[in-house]
């Protein structure tokens, strides 16, 4: 059990002494503003949806350069998801904006929903996929390597490549998530919503907290990135 201690010690470390550009806030008090408006319909989401994926398309032509921004935006049904969003591809590629109908119903407003698109269109744009990706799997090959260095057995080595692997995936997650909101901010911004109401979910949602290796940040440190994003 000690060797595979130290190899997770050495695991976080190395994985904490690479460098990042993720956006990186203190953790803040959430401000003093009350959360508006009544629970969201299919024909609100779609009346949004259809504002919002020509700027989210434009803002991905802008800043990247060939990446496919032909977003698809989609009702995804399938209940075990609960309330929630993401953005993933098709075989083909193509980027996909997800969102439950449970979600949509916990929305107040048109801002709410405007504002989850951008975040989720910013995770396509910034390629946080990709990021996150490539850094499990340098993390699963440093947990392998060093496993074996310290001469652990096949199940110890096993375990040391799934705990650099996920140490790998979640390195920059919580600066992903903030990076992500400045620029969906200013994509529902663009679309002619109100950013900072929109993300004004938070003051309601579960909250995180600031938990070590988290894939989250604080709800605070999120509104508080927002309205810095948008000037407000």
């Amino acid at each position: 059990m000690r060797p595979l201690i130290a190899l997770a010690l050495t695991v976080l470390l190395a994985a904490c002494d690479a460098p990042s550009n993720s956006v990186s806030v203190p953790s803040e008090p959430l401000p003093q503003v009350k959360r508006t408006g009544s629970p969201q319909s299919l024909a609100d989401f779609r009346a949004v949806a259809a504002r919002v994926e020509p700027v989210a398309e434009r803002a991905c032509r802008r800043n990247t350069n060939g990446r496919n921004c032909d977003f698809r935006i989609i009702i995804d049904n399938r209940r075990e998801l609960g309330s929630n969003a993401y953005q993933t591809y098709s075989k083909s590629g193509q980027p996909i904006l997800g969102i439950t109908p449970a979600l949509i119903r916990d929305m107040r407003n048109r801002d709410e929903i405007a504002f989850v698109l951008g975040h989720e269109a910013a995770h396509h744009i910034a390629g946080h996929i990709s990021q996150t990706q490539a850094s499990a799997t340098t993390g699963a090959i440093l947990g392998s390597v060093l496993g074996s260095a310290v001469g652990l057995d096949a199940s110890g080595v096993e375990l040391a490549t799934n705990i650099g692997g996920t140490v790998g995936a979640r390195r920059f997650s919580k600066g992903f998530e903030l990076e992500a909101d400045a620029m969906g901010a200013r994509i529902a911004e663009a679309a002619g919503y109100d950013a900072v109401r929109g993300v004004l979910y938070f003051m309601e949602a579960p909250d995180p907290g600031d938990r070590f290796l988290g894939s989250h940040p604080p709800n605070a440190n999120r509104i508080n990135t927002v309205r810095r994003a948008v000037g407000r």
